[in-house]
C-alpha cells in the first residue's frame, strides 16, 4: 500500500511571519525581570504581577506564551523556569544573558534586516555608511558590554586549550579586542602573559576597565585604530581573531592574515573563533543562518566553512590549520600555525 502523502500546510509560513512576536515576548520578559521573579519563588500570575509591577492578566498571558515557546513550564496555575531559563535568564545567575538583547535587538541591527530585500539585490548591506563597519561606530561599545557575559566562559575555554600549563611567557595580540575578555582570560591564568588589544578607541575603554577589574591591568596595553592600518609590532606568540573575520570578504581577510603572519614569532599561532557552517552551508541551522546576518549588516561578510578559512590562512602563509570544538560556544576554534 502506498503511504498517504502529507498534505501541504501553511504552519511554517505563519510561524515565520509572526516570529517577531517571540522576540518581543522575550524582550518584555527581560524588561519586566519576569524570569528572576519566578526564580525568586513567585509562581502564580498574581504573584508574578506584583513582583513585576504588571497586571495579572498581562502576566498570565505572557507567561502562557513563554511556556508555549519553551522558556517556562506550567503545572496548573503555577509557572516554573526551565533549566535553560534558570541559567541564562534569571538575573541572579552568573551566566545571565538578558543584557545581550541591548545589542541583538538594537535599532541598528533591526534596521539592517528591514532593508534585507535591497541587501539581497545588491549583495551587501543596504544601511547607510556600510552598516556597522564605519570607524568608531557606537554599536561596538554596546556590543562589547552586552555580549561579555556570553563570551566569558568561551574565553576561559580558549585560554585553557591554547595555554594548558599556564606557566610560560606569552605575548598575545588581541585583534578587535572588544570587551577584552579573550586576552584577559589568558592573563588571569598565567601571570607571564602580556596582552596587546587592538580596537577603536571608544571600545578599548571597556577592555581597559575589564582588565583593571580582573587585576591584570599591568599586563594589558592597547593600540587604537583600524586593525587593517595600525602597526601591530612583532614577536607575538598568539594572535586572537575572535568573531571578526566574518565581517569581510576572503581577499580582505587574506590581507589581514598576511599582516598577522608577519607579526607572529616563529612557531606562533593565530587563534580564530568563528561561526563555521558545514560544507552544505545550510547546517547546522543556527550557525549557517549567520550568513544572513552578514548579508544584512556588512558590505561583503559571510559565514565561511572551515575549508574556506583553511584556504585563506594557507594563502596568507600559514603552515596548517586545525579545528577545535569549544563548548559551550556554538562557534568553533581554528588554530593556525605559522
Amino acid at each position: 500500500m502506498t503511504a498517504q502523502m502529507s498534505q501541504p500546510t501553511p504552519t511554517l509560513f505563519f510561524e515565520t511571519v509572526t516570529a517577531y512576536q517571540r522576540s518581543e515576548a522575550i524582550k518584555s520578559a527581560i524588561e519586566l525581570d519576569l524570569f528572576s521573579a519566578i526564580g525568586e519563588g513567585n509562581h502564580t500570575a498574581a504573584q508574578i504581577a506584583v513582583r513585576c509591577q504588571a497586571s495579572e492578566r498581562g502576566a498570565r498571558i505572557l507567561c502562557d506564551y513563554l511556556t508555549m515557546i519553551g522558556f517556562l513550564t506550567k503545572d496548573g496555575n503555577s509557572y516554573r523556569l526551565t533549566q535553560d531559563s534558570a541559567v541564562f535568564l534569571d538575573r541572579r545567575s552568573p551566566a545571565y544573558l538578558g543584557g545581550a538583547l541591548e545589542f541583538m535587538l538594537s535599532d541598528h541591527i533591526i534596521e539592517s534586516f528591514r532593508n534585507l530585500t535591497d541587501a539581497v539585490r545588491q549583495g551587501g548591506t543596504a544601511t547607510p555608511d556600510e552598516g556597522s563597519l564605519t570607524p568608531e561606530h557606537p554599536v561596538w561599545v554596546k556590543f562589547a558590554r552586552a555580549m561579555a557575559p556570553m563570551m566569558r566562559p568561551v574565553a576561559v575555554a580558549i585560554a585553557q586549550l591554547i595555554d594548558p600549563e599556564a606557566n610560560r611567557k606569552l605575548k598575545i595580540l588581541d585583534i578587535a579586542a572588544s570587551h577584552g575578555l579573550f586576552g584577559i582570560a589568558f592573563a588571569t591564568r598565567n601571570p607571564r602573559v602580556e596582552i596587546v588589544g587592538v580596537d577603536w578607541a571608544n571600545v578599548l575603554e571597556l577592555s581597559k576597565e575589564n582588565a583593571k577589574a580582573a587585576g591584570v591591568a599591568n599586563h594589558h596595553s592597547t593600540i587604537s585604530g583600524s586593525a587593517f592600518e595600525v602597526d601591530y609590532g612583532s614577536g607575538y606568540d598568539v594572535v586572537l581573531l575572535t568573531n571578526f573575520l566574518h565581517h569581510f570578504d576572503p581577499p580582505t581577510n587574506e590581507s589581514l592574515l598576511r599582516k598577522v603572519h608577519a607579526a607572529l614569532a616563529e612557531g606562533g599561532r593565530a587563534v580564530t573563533l568563528e561561526f563555521l557552517p558545514n560544507d552544505d552551508r545550510v547546517s547546522p541551522q543556527g550557525v549557517a543562518g549567520f550568513s544572513l546576518t552578514m548579508l544584512a549588516g556588512t558590505p561583503s561578510g559571510d559565514a565561511y566553512t572551515f575549508a574556506e578559512f583553511e584556504e585563506m590562512f594557507k594563502n596568507a602563509g600559514f603552515a596548517k590549520s586545525e579545528l577545535h570544538e569549544i563548548p559551550p560556544a556554538i562557534q568553533q576554534l581554528i588554530v593556525s600555525q605559522k
